[in-house]
């Protein structure tokens, strides 16, 4: 099993960086927000899932450790692979992941292609009582999230981009459409 690896960047495409270390270049699968997070980086240092089947040997990698977990989580349910867990993982991190399956919202777990009502219901039903709820998370505040999420990325912002604003906005604000609007002041100050 590879848990961990690090080295200097090579490329980067969509869904995957190629990493090298002492030269050997290997591919890890990854989220769009953590390729906007790496990009630029001469070097860097993934958590890794290294997924064995039959006909297939692949890295899936994450920046921290919690990410990693998360994942670990979701392909242990029947019906979600590495794909829909790495979907599920651009959508949203994992405190808004664990929050959404402590308030049994299937919501943000249904927005992932391949991913429907009820496979999103057997996920909740099967780790809810694997996940304890972070402190100061509420259903409000991860619902308004996923919501302003969408919204900014549907206005063209990637997702990448969109979580990082999202992250600076007041936790106190609730209301999706104020936290769009303060995303996008935040947004329109990093140009």
């Amino acid at each position: 099993m590879i848990a961990k690896i690090k080295g200097e960047i090579l490329y980067i495409k969509p869904g995957y960086v190629v990493v090298n270390v002492n030269g050997i270049g290997f591919k890890v699968f990854t989220t769009e927000w953590t390729l906007g997070k790496i990009a630029g980086a001469g070097k860097v240092e993934l958590f890794t899932y290294t997924y064995v089947r039959e006909d297939t040997l692949a890295l899936y990698g994450f920046l921290t450790l919690e990410e990693l977990e998360m994942f670990e989580l979701l392909i242990s349910i029947s019906g979600i692979g590495p794909k829909a867990g790495l979907g599920i993982l651009a959508i949203a991190d994992s405190s808004t992941i664990k929050a959404a399956i402590t308030a049994e919202d299937s919501s943000i777990l249904t927005r992932v292609s391949g991913v429907g009502r009820k496979t999103a219901e057997r996920v909740i039903l099967e780790l809810k009582n694997k996940i304890e709820e972070l402190p100061g998370e509420d259903s409000k505040s991860f619902i308004a999230d996923s919501e302003a999420l969408e919204a900014l990325t549907s206005l063209g912002y990637s997702v990448s981009q969109a979580r990082e604003a999202l992250k600076e906005v007041t936790k106190d604000v609730t209301d999706t459409s104020e936290r769009v609007k303060q995303a996008l002041r935040i947004l329109g100050n990093k140009k």
